[in-house]
């Protein structure tokens, strides 16, 4: 997804209807809170230079790479039915089933 595809996604109300609530209190979902950061990585390097992403961009960049290799196995699911929380939360952690 582009950073202003997920920026409209994060906007909408669906977003926020699946994944794990952090424990601050906010209500914000880990996967929506970690697709804020990822709009912040895209946009600070739009060209995706290598050299221009610091230690903790690269950190958080595993993290989701993570995060989708382990729930891709749901991915058929999610492409058969946009309302299930498995698209949901992949699409806030900015992969968006349907594009692939």
């Amino acid at each position: 997804m582009t950073s202003n595809e997920l920026e409209t996604w994060l906007k909408g109300e669906q977003s926020t209807s699946s994944g794990w609530s952090k424990d601050d209190g906010s209500g914000e979902t880990v996967g929506h809170e970690s697709g804020r950061k990822i709009i912040q990585i895209l946009d600070k390097n739009p060209d995706k230079d290598p050299d221009k992403y610091d230690e903790e961009d690269l950190q958080h960049m595993r993290k989701v790479v993570s995060y989708c290799k382990r729930h891709l196995a749901q991915e058929e699911k999610a492409k058969q039915n946009t309302d299930s929380k498995s698209y949901k939360s992949l699409k806030n952690w900015g992969h968006d089933a349907l594009k692939t």
